[in-house]
């Protein structure tokens, strides 16, 4: 249901601004589609990629691995995978919902998902070259520790 409210509001506004400036309106919408035509190809093998992966991943090893007993040792599971995958948001929460479904813990999606956004154990060769090595390294120890933190947070409040 919120959905399609969402997508009331989105061409509500959208007509809003078509009104008051066609030619901003129509390129707006041109830039939007080009970057939905850049992104596509990318999101679609990830998603590719997820799908066979979860189609050939049993239910069960999900639930042994990351399930809601699984506790610390599976939060910090799925933290480490979580802070050596590249993956954009849009989905990794899709992929945490389906994870959620097959039997994994909520905690230890928080984790995912927490370690995922903040932690980038595969850019610390390119984080160094820019940053430094003492920032990177903090950055990325204090992500970790922010992911499990979240972890426990969203564990006990909706767990």
């Amino acid at each position: 249901m919120i959905q399609v409210f969402l997508y009331i509001i989105a061409i509500t506004l959208t007509i809003v601004s078509f009104v008051k400036n066609k030619e901003k309106t129509k390129k707006a919408l041109k830039k939007g589609w080009t970057a939905f035509e850049n992104i596509l190809p990318t999101v679609l093998s990830v998603m590719a990629v997820v799908g066979i992966t979860l189609s050939l991943i049993d239910e069960e090893v999900i639930v042994a691995v990351i399930g809601p007993n699984s506790g610390v040792v599976g939060i910090l599971r799925s933290i480490a995978v979580g802070s050596i995958t590249m993956m954009a948001g849009f989905v990794a929460f899709p992929l945490g919902a389906v994870l959620m479904e097959k039997g994994a813990g909520v905690a230890q999606i928080a984790g995912f998902i927490s370690a995922l956004m903040m932690v980038g154990l595969i850019t610390i060769p390119l984080e160094i070259k820019y940053w430094g090595r003492k920032v990177t390294l903090m950055r990325n120890i204090l992500g970790i520790i922010i992911s499990f933190i979240v972890a426990i947070v969203i564990g006990l409040v909706c767990g």
